[in-house]
């Protein structure tokens, strides 16, 4: 049914109007009201609640970062057999011992998932436009189950580094989609402390994952790992199918979306109605080769206009995105910060275990991490929401926390005592971890929502391709050419600075929060209308 302008304008306001408020309004009770329907809302579109989106979003990052952990630690990861000067042999171990693989080798598995994590984000951003957001993440994390259970039942090292790259791409819808929806739907004064407990996961996710691997590969094999991954994962994949779906601020609705299409079949249904008519009143000797011609050119341009749409739609949104100044210098800084954290989550336990002799390197690692992850992570969102979350304030508190959390862990590496190298190392990553909210909060709010999945997709690309992607096979290198677990550890450690320098630019660029510049959802809708139906 089409509405005119008069009859719209009597309708009340849209449901994405009511998605698209602004916080910041005149009176306390405009605001109470205004997050009172807005939960309402979402309660009425979905059973789930805001509360229960986040509690099921931080198992989902749980899992996807329990499976880096796992694949990192001693018990799955393993090492190749070895023997000292007096002869006495060790046993090989996990995935190294088992198909004999060098350093390089070893850290190009661990990478090897990020090939399809970057090549899927942008993909999935955009598909955001087109498709449900929600029922992407469910694509996604079914892709990631599938491909778990095949690295469990590898039968080779190039394979278990194929499923490894599927595992990356089943993330990649996660990783794109899941921090807009926290967004969205947090309370406006928690908004940090939201993420806070979102991306708490991270870290707590690779320590379990140290603990999970290193026992579940000691007591029984580095294959029953990845399949006990899969069956924790498998109901949450299905719950993306089985739910109504969420809505997503700055994209049209099911009903937007499926009133397009309609647009679009009505429309080519007209353009058929005008090539019979031209050929009922053409020639009949010419009948037969015009209808052929009119058909193939037709086909043709409503084939290249749906291959070059999405490419076009992209180019366009990557344009404003690279010449946001915001974006880029934050992004720079993540690259610097990741590349340092990559190589920490990797190569840690085996680092520990190397310089200080420690028996249960998975165990300590794990242990300090998880602690430092969860208390580092919460103070992040939760100090930034006392400051004020602003994109200026992100900045003083990303480059604040790195620098210290940067001489914390230098320093620790420097140290002789393992409880020494335990106390400083773990104020050292308390800080580090510190820097999860804010970041990610740059992403979110330097862009307006429309462009948010592609900034939070390209700026996951980013720190992967150029951080943690090389640092774990760079790091494995430098160490095979030097010997020297602790000089490594220190040169990785020093790159830490260069992002706390990064950061500190990023104060003082002009920024304007962008979460409220957005059109709404009947306007998104209006204007496809008159695009498709505008000759």
């Amino acid at each position: 049914m089409v509405t005119t302008k008069e009859e719209e304008d009597r309708l009340p306001p849209a449901t994405e109007s009511l998605r698209c408020y602004s916080p910041s309004s005149s009176t306390p009770l405009a605001e109470l009201e205004l997050e009172t329907v807005r939960s309402l809302e979402i309660v009425e579109s979905s059973f789930l609640s805001p509360v229960w989106l986040l509690v099921i979003f931080c198992i989902i990052n749980l899992l996807n970062y329990m499976d880096r952990g796992a694949i990192a630690s001693n018990g799955v990861n393993g090492n190749t057999k070895s023997c000292n000067d007096k002869g006495k042999c060790t046993l090989a171990t996990g995935i190294q011992g088992h198909y004999n693989l060098s350093n390089f080798e070893d850290g190009v598995l661990s990478s090897s998932f990020m090939v399809g994590l970057l090549i899927a984000s942008p993909i999935f951003a955009s598909l955001a436009k087109s498709f449900n957001p929600f029922r992407l993440i469910g694509v996604g994390l079914t892709v990631w189950t599938i491909a778990v259970l095949g690295c469990g039942t590898s039968f080779a090292f190039w394979f278990i580094v194929l499923c490894r790259m599927f595992v990356g791409v089943g993330e990649a819808s996660f990783i794109s989609l899941a921090a807009p929806f926290i967004d969205d739907n947090a309370p406006h004064k928690q908004k940090a402390a939201w993420l806070g407990l979102f991306y708490m996961c991270i870290p707590s996710g690779v320590a379990l994952g140290y603990v999970y691997g290193g026992y579940v590969g000691k007591h029984f094999s580095w294959r029953y790992a990845f399949w006990g991954e899969a069956i924790l994962m498998a109901p949450f994949a299905v719950l993306g199918f089985v739910i109504k779906p969420l809505e997503l601020k700055g994209f049209p609705s099911i009903d937007s979306i499926k009133a397009v299409r309609s647009i679009e079949v009505m429309a080519s249904s007209v353009e058929t109605s005008k090539n019979n008519n031209h050929r009922k009143a053409g020639n009949e000797i010419d009948h037969d080769r015009f209808e052929v011609s009119i058909e193939t050119s037709s086909s043709k341009s409503s084939y290249a206009n749906a291959v070059l749409k999405p490419f076009t739609r992209f180019s366009k949104d990557m344009k404003v995105l690279c010449k946001e100044k915001v974006f880029v210098v934050n992004v720079l800084g993540y690259i610097s910060y990741n590349f340092v954290i990559g190589a920490y989550s990797y190569w840690g336990p085996k680092a520990g275990y190397n310089i200080y002799k420690m028996k249960n390197a998975d165990m300590i690692f794990g242990a300090v991490t998880i602690i430092c992850g969860i208390i580092g992570t919460l103070s992040g969102g939760f100090i930034l929401d006392r400051i004020t979350a602003t994109i200026p304030n992100a900045f003083k508190l990303l480059s604040g926390a790195t620098f210290l959390g940067a001489i914390f862990c230098f320093t620790a590496f420097t140290l002789k005592s393992l409880y020494g190298f335990i106390a400083l190392f773990a104020l050292g990553e308390l800080l580090v971890f510190a820097t999860q909210v804010p970041v990610n909060y740059v992403c979110l709010h330097c862009v307006k929502p429309s462009l948010r999945p592609l900034s939070m997709a390209i700026s996951t690309v980013a720190i992967h391709i150029f951080g943690d992607v090389p640092s774990s096979p760079l790091v494995g290198i430098v160490q095979d050419h030097i010997n020297s677990w602790r000089k490594t550890a220190l040169i990785l450690t020093s790159i830490l600075f260069l992002a706390a320098a990064i950061w500190f630019i990023g104060i003082f660029i002009n920024s304007v929060d962008r979460f409220n510049e957005e059109e709404t959802g009947s306007e998104n809708t209006r204007r496809q209308e008159q695009s498709i139906l505008t000759p």
